[in-house]
């Protein structure tokens, strides 16, 4: 099979043919056919939080099932499937003797931890592996099982109920989705961004609101609409994301979902006297994700390329020049 490596910290990737892979007692093959290109696979290519190098990066997986390893239950050969940023947890910790198995503090993470997406085949744990609804293309399902997965769980975990004003900070590769789904969830929504290039297309995409933060306060602009009960800030820009605190409604949330380095500025008055909840995104299951998805017409906004052109892919996606999310596929 063909592969794209990460071999060196900061290097370029290696297109590299490998054996196929077998699946051990738990595991199954999956015959890839998209995998989405994601901001975490920068911490794989540049070796970051201890990930030993060589790696094939990915955790926006879909495809069939390909092989089976003894002890598979719940899969049959040929089924749509999918991987997400969970590689599988340890069984043993107080998390997962909890229950709380997205916490488990020894769990993997596909594409840093084990091998990705970024390949023809790859092998997963049976608890890693998701069923994929068949209202939806494979190459449009990958972007869903890490960005699509982010945004919905920040949404039903900020408590967005219907009717709502929802707040989307930013239109990129997880606004557009964030936009989808407040609106799926029969709540309004303003967005916000700079300029006013992408009004039509948020608009198009289930906004009733739009604000252009280079044109005037956008805390007040969002006030002036009674405030917004849930503020999902998408955009890696945190000092505008702080200056949007003020336009929430008193006993609101501000929920973060897009990563950056720089801190956030929080006011303490706006968590006393406000009564303001600030957190991240949570994790939901991805199946709810997926199954909402498809049952309300969710999709992402992709542009695919050759596996071959994955380090091409990579670079369209860090400089937030593809539009919106980048896709590698496999063949026909």
């Amino acid at each position: 099979m063909k592969a794209v490596v990460a071999t060196k910290p900061g290097a370029p990737f290696e297109l590299v043919e490998r054996d196929i892979p077998e699946p051990g007692a738990g595991e199954i093959l999956i015959k890839v056919a998209a995998c989405g290109i994601c901001r975490g696979d920068a911490a794989t290519k540049d070796a970051r939080h201890g990930i030993v190098l060589p790696r094939v990066p990915g955790h926006e997986v879909a495809g069939t099932v390909a092989r089976l390893g003894t002890g598979i239950t719940k899969f049959t050969l040929g089924q749509r499937v999918g991987v997400g940023w969970r590689a599988g947890g340890c069984g043993k910790c107080d998390a997962c003797r909890a229950g709380n198995f997205n916490a488990c503090r020894n769990q993997g993470t596909t594409g840093q931890t084990v091998d990705g997406g970024y390949a023809e085949y790859m092998v997963a744990r049976e608890e890693a592996v998701v069923s994929m609804p068949d209202g939806i293309s494979l190459a449009d399902a990958a972007p869903l099982l890490c960005a699509g997965r982010t945004t919905f769980s920040g949404l039903r975990n900020g408590g967005a109920a219907k009717g709502d004003l929802v707040a989307v900070h930013g239109i990129g590769g997880l606004g557009h989705l964030a936009i989808q789904y407040a609106a799926r969830m029969g709540c309004r929504v303003a967005v916000l961004s700079r300029g006013t290039e992408k009004e039509a297309l948020a608009r198009s995409l289930g906004a009733e609101f739009y604000i252009d933060t280079r044109g005037g306060d956008g805390a007040a602009q969002l006030k002036a609409l009674g405030g917004a009960r849930l503020l999902l800030c998408t955009a890696p820009n945190p000092k505008e994301a702080s200056s949007l605190i003020g336009g929430i409604a008193r006993n609101g949330r501000m929920v973060v979902v897009g990563s950056a380095e720089e801190p956030l500025e929080i006011p303490i008055q706006a968590l006393i006297g406000g009564g303001i909840v600030v957190s991240g995104a949570g994790w939901t299951s991805i199946d709810d994700a997926l199954r909402f998805s498809s049952d309300n017409g969710v999709k992402p906004m992709i542009e695919t390329f050759p596996l071959a052109q994955a380090a091409t892919a990579f670079d369209k996606m860090m400089n937030s020049t593809v539009h919106f999310r980048a896709v590698l596929t496999m063949g026909a």
